[in-house]
């Protein structure tokens, strides 16, 4: 069984889709298997984070913006590729080292995550974008 999440953006940060998922996994009947999750784009990523204090989402947006800022910084005036803007091979980059697919566990039917864990997309560009993330559920 396989689905597509739609995740709309509204620029860079992070964007809990658990609830969806989690309502249609229930949907699918699957009491015990695995779970993947594939985003199907190259400047956002998944993650699976803190859903309890939303500092923790903002923390992690300015760290990466530190770590890999804009072409517009001197330091990253050595990137070539800037075609869609300044956010556009930093995108890239972020999602090089951040995983764009997940596989979580179902247990009795439910994600078997921990009590604070919800599924992220972690945008990387700064215009608001269309996302998609294809589910897969293998029983097991």
């Amino acid at each position: 069984m396989h689905t597509a999440f739609s995740i709309t953006t509204r620029g860079q940060g992070l964007y809990e889709f658990t609830r969806e998922v989690a309502a249609w996994v229930d949907q699918t009947g699957v009491t015990d298997g695995v779970l993947t999750l594939f985003v199907r784009h190259t400047s956002c990523s998944l993650l699976i984070q803190e859903n309890a204090d939303p500092d923790v989402q903002v923390d992690l947006k300015a760290f990466f913006q530190r770590l890999v800022p804009p072409t517009t910084d001197p330091s990253m005036s050595y990137l070539i590729h800037t075609y869609e803007g300044p956010d556009d091979m930093p995108a890239h980059i972020k999602a090089s080292v951040l995983p764009v697919s997940l596989s979580i566990p179902l247990v009795d039917g439910r994600l078997a995550l921990g009590t604070w864990q919800g599924l992220y997309l972690f945008e990387h560009r700064d215009r608001p974008h269309q996302r998609q993330v294809v589910a897969k559920v293998l029983a097991g």
